[in-house]
């Protein structure tokens, strides 16, 4: 029997993130959090449509409630992502309008749809026609010189006009020339009030922030201003706090596991993972931060990062691994 929840899955969410958030990183956190939605990394529609579609869209069960985040801007193309994003068993698909890099411009998708709102809500239409879940838009609060507070306004106006009800807004401008990904996560300056006056002026929409939350105590106070509040980096290098989502976020009375119990928990799934011929280090480059500020974190970590990539490395590793750990 699924557990009552008091909140929605989008109160709290794990951002998408290129290279981290696989499938295993994501049962990682499902450990830690039975609630908070998680997201997969940015999947183009080429690279569904064109390549090994089951690579892309095959996930565990246990990782329980998840987003797929898709990047294109070709409206049949996203709808036909869509689907197979239900088929599979997603709780929510969710279109890249955040992205800066140079690859996803040439693409012409990601971060510089912004300047596109007409054909955004085109796409958002197309994909809301053929499913029945939640279709989602995760973008900044504007490109290069076209930062205004109007131009924002127009663009979600515009794309809620297409059914659209869900919008997760990194609080910062996205500079598409001249910064290289990294830099647009970390220069531009971050904007809460800007998202915060967005949840007044649309009182309808949900509307989730995101960008540079680096506690539960930081979340919390944003959600009293907005609908969402999702986690990125943060939770990937010190995943630790996602421990407490569900009691101090989602008011669920739940015992905490220790950290070790989470990592004798992973312990079954990456036996299974090299018995299906998998290695070691597709896991544990995940968990290398559980143990963030604890005495022993730094030999625990360089155990996993020497030897986990070795040929025929196995769950010993990280039980070695586990002795730097001061109890």
């Amino acid at each position: 029997m699924s557990e009552i929840r008091a909140l929605p899955h989008h109160t709290f969410s794990v951002a998408p993130m290129l290279d981290w958030t696989d499938k295993h990183c994501r049962y990682f956190h499902r450990l830690l959090t039975k609630n908070a939605l998680l997201y997969t990394e940015m999947v183009t529609t080429g690279a569904i449509l064109h390549g090994n579609s089951e690579r892309f869209l095959a996930f565990n069960k246990d990782e329980g409630a998840v987003a797929f985040q898709l990047g294109g801007s070709n409206p049949e193309d996203l709808a036909s992502c869509a689907q197979l994003v239900e088929q599979y068993g997603y709780a929510e698909v969710n279109l890249n309008v955040g992205c800066p890099s140079d690859r996803v411009q040439n693409g012409r998708f990601g971060a510089c749809l912004m300047a596109e709102p007409e054909l955004v809500a085109e796409c958002i239409a197309a994909m809301q026609s053929v499913v029945s879940i939640p279709v989602t838009v995760k973008s900044r609060i504007g490109i290069d010189d076209r930062d205004s507070y109007e131009e924002l306004l127009k663009f979600v106006s515009t794309i809620a006009s297409s059914g659209c009800n869900d919008f997760i807004i990194h609080a910062r401008k996205a500079w598409l020339q001249g910064l290289s990904p990294k830099q647009n996560r970390e220069v531009p300056p971050l904007c809460y009030s800007v998202v915060y006056q967005l949840k007044k002026d649309f009182p309808e929409l949900n509307i989730s922030l995101n960008g540079g939350v680096k506690s539960l105590e930081a979340a919390t106070d944003i959600l009293q201003y907005v609908d969402g509040v999702m986690v990125g980096r943060e939770a990937y290098h010190n995943p630790y706090l996602l421990a407490e989502v569900d009691r101090q976020v989602f008011g669920i009375a739940t015992d905490i596991k220790t950290r070790h119990q989470v990592v004798m928990e992973l312990i079954p799934y990456i036996q299974e993972h090299i018995f299906e011929g998998g290695r070691l280090h597709n896991i544990t480059r995940h968990i290398l931060g559980i143990f963030y500020g604890v005495a022993g974190a730094r030999a625990w970590r360089r155990c996993l990062s020497e030897k986990a990539p070795k040929n025929g490395a196995n769950e010993a590793v990280v039980l070695e691994a586990l002795n730097s750990i001061r109890l």
